[in-house]
């Protein structure tokens, strides 16, 4: 049996935010399974937690989608942290409100979040400096996200691929009706990675409106559907990417930006990303997300030999 939990991070309401299934454990579990596993949950991510390969260093954190295994990614890293800290060992060793994983992208520095005493989310440093790598064609955005060519804004920069640590294609549009109107082109999607795949990762597009002065505020949508995910109601690694690039256009050269990204309304499951960028002698320097989380399930994997792959009883973990 392989124990799980899941949580919902970006959020303090069950039920919304963005889903994450955690595996506290997962020693033993050969990567075939792993995938199968992240596939049966069909979440956005799945984690897998395994003992550092450093002793200094709290986790190896594994992060899978439904389809392939990734190097890092936002709410896998808040939700993962913010059990591990409700469960309050790991390995048998404490888990303190600071913590380091080891993953793919390199270490990720988080601290836990609290509200009395309780902890209540997650805040961590993106592991990758901001990286901006092509431009992307408007029509070809545009196509991706079933939209003309016009809902797209370029006045402060064109569709852009865009990284701290896993590429985003972005784009502004035009209002929030624009947004509302956004679908997922699987057809579009295909064509745009073949021009603008980075590395092994999949062509995602996140794309996002300002909804009050500046870039203080946004809402946003992500869609990836080549990875099997159709919309991702909260996701921390785009914004952090974002938040960092637009931060990066800003004529000073030393600022703090604290920026709100709104994201899943039109799921039914709104997210609150909270972004802080700093840059210092017009270079971004480091980019922190934070968030909330709730506690939703926990059970058991049947995972026997023989046997389909099959979710035990799942039950309320209510804070």
């Amino acid at each position: 049996m392989i124990d799980y939990v899941t949580v919902d991070v970006f959020t303090d309401q069950r039920f919304g935010g963005n889903p994450l299934a955690v595996v506290p454990d997962a020693r033993g579990i050969d990567d075939t399974l792993l995938q199968k596993i992240a596939t049966e949950f069909n979440y956005s991510e799945t984690t897998f937690v395994f003992p550092p390969d450093d002793p200094a260093h709290t986790a190896r954190v594994r992060i899978f989608t439904p389809t392939n295994e990734i190097p890092f990614a936002g709410h896998p890293n808040v939700g993962t942290a913010f059990v591990l800290g409700r469960q309050g060992t790991a390995f048998g060793r404490p888990v303190g409100d600071r913590m380091v994983f080891e993953e793919k992208a390199g270490l990720v520095h988080l601290d836990l979040l609290r509200d009395g005493g309780a902890i209540v989310g997650t805040g961590f440093v993106a592991p990758q400096p901001l990286t901006m790598l092509g431009e992307i064609d408007r029509d070809i955005m545009a196509a991706c996200v079933s939209l003309a060519p016009d809902a797209i804004v370029t006045s402060t920069h064109g569709p852009r691929m865009v990284s701290v640590g896993l590429p985003f294609a972005v784009a502004e549009l035009s209002s929030l009706d624009a947004l509302a109107s956004a679908r997922p082109n699987t057809t579009a999607f295909e064509q745009a990675e073949q021009k603008h795949r980075h590395r092994d990762d999949r062509f995602s597009a996140f794309v996002y409106v300002r909804t009050g002065d500046g870039i203080d505020h946004l809402r946003a949508r992500m869609f990836a559907p080549l990875d099997n995910v159709p919309e991702d109601p909260a996701t921390g690694s785009a914004s952090a990417a974002l938040a960092a690039y637009l931060v990066s256009l800003d004529p000073r050269r030393d600022a703090v930006c604290a920026i709100t990204i709104e994201q899943g309304v039109e799921m039914g499951r709104r997210s609150l990303i909270e972004v802080e960028v700093r840059k210092r002698d017009g270079h971004v320097e480091s980019v922190r997300i934070s968030g909330r989380c709730v506690p939703v399930m926990q059970g058991r994997i049947d995972a026997s030999p023989g046997r389909s792959l099959t979710r035990h009883r799942a039950s309320d973990l209510s804070a």
